[in-house]
């Protein structure tokens, strides 16, 4: 019952700080007028300050168990913890169950049936490599979740990509779900912006990289952040591990800071302020249409955008950043697409070269 009353004090808490679109004091030394790289050392510098309190992976005293099995709880049944990747409870098979036993958690070599803590960003893929030997990196609790142990093992530390459907092995990589890909994208950029240079982002998966600027965010963590909106769990979850580490991920209290960083599909803004605040799309205008040497862009309030030229085979072949005015004298005669790409959304215009 202790556990129960825990768990709903801090749902609560979330439902009376969060229920009212404004953005919150945890976030008040942020300059939300800010994006790209100065608003992600911004955040990173928070989420990093407020980090007090590193638990050990494994002790007699509280540990990251502790934390999991009162983070990671079914809102339906508290005596159950959510496995991260499952999806079928009724098939007969452990390794795709999504939910389990409080109690049926794994501390001995032999752990089928049980759950274990499976490291989203894969240990081995961090550099230098994530340990739990030590509170640390290796024990921070925004990247450890519920999984079925051989579910666990399946994925190993295999690279994500992108599928629909449940969770299962690609070739050489591993698709986490349609139910989690969303958790899973919000757990990488967390760990992207709290160990920058340790837990890079790109190293997590080989897809595509065109929305991010910096080219430090693969494209399908931002779409995947983007089909896949937050869930009550990870709500939670958030609550209860600020309520240890002393820390937040930004990107569960507000997914469009993502957008406000890499760009990229438009995430709910869960604040409702920070969409609101860019620009203007029906103001922004693209000029001429037929040119000879330069396109100019206009009525941009950001302060950081990009402009992607393509040919009619869709083939890029110009991009630069935060430049009003793009040189396209070198491009032979034809008919080419402008992609303005900004925080919110992107702005396409055709022209025709002379």
């Amino acid at each position: 019952m202790a556990k129960l009353n825990f768990y709903l004090c801090f749902f609560s808490a979330f439902i009376c700080q969060f229920s009212i679109a404004q953005i919150p004091d945890y976030y008040s030394t942020i300059d939300f007028d800010q994006v790209g790289v100065t608003l992600r050392i911004q955040l990173s510098n928070l989420i990093s300050d407020t980090h007090h309190t590193f638990l050990p992976y494994s002790s007699s005293s509280t540990d990251t168990w502790d934390v999991i099995k009162t983070a990671d709880l079914t809102p339906e049944n508290t005596d159950f913890v959510l496995l991260m990747y499952g999806y079928d409870d009724d098939d007969g098979e452990y390794i795709s169950d999504r939910t389990r036993s409080i109690d049926d958690s794994c501390h001995s070599s032999s752990c089928i049936g049980l759950w274990t803590r499976e490291h989203v960003f894969a240990r081995s893929l961090a550099n230098p490599a994530l340990t739990t030997n030590d509170p640390g990196p290796g024990t921070d609790i925004h990247n450890l979740r519920a999984c079925d142990s051989q579910k666990n093992s399946q994925k190993s530390n295999r690279l994500f990509i992108d599928a629909s459907g449940n969770s299962r092995i690609i070739g050489d990589y591993f698709f986490p779900g349609d139910e989690w890909k969303g958790d899973v994208a919000r757990i990488i950029m967390y760990m992207y912006l709290r160990y920058p240079s340790q837990c890079e982002a790109i190293d997590t998966s080989d897809g595509v990289i065109s929305y991010a600027p910096e080219n430090d965010m693969p494209n399908l963590f931002l779409e995947w952040n983007q089909q896949d909106p937050v869930s009550e769990l990870e709500l939670t979850r958030n609550e209860i591990i600020y309520s240890y580490q002393g820390n937040r991920n930004p990107f569960i209290d507000n997914p469009y800071l993502a957008n406000k960083i890499w760009y990229g599909p438009e995430a709910n803004d869960s604040w409702t302020v920070l969409s609101n605040a860019n620009d203007n799309w029906d103001s922004i205008l693209i000029s001429p249409t037929l040119i000879e040497n330069s396109i100019s862009v206009s009525g941009v309030n950001s302060n950081q955008f990009k402009i992607l030229i393509f040919n009619q085979l869709g083939q890029k072949l110009l991009e630069c950043h935060n430049e009003k005015k793009v040189d396209v004298s070198e491009l032979p005669s034809g008919v080419y697409l402008l992609s303005f790409q900004g925080a919110q959304s992107n702005k396409q215009h055709k022209f025709i070269k002379k």
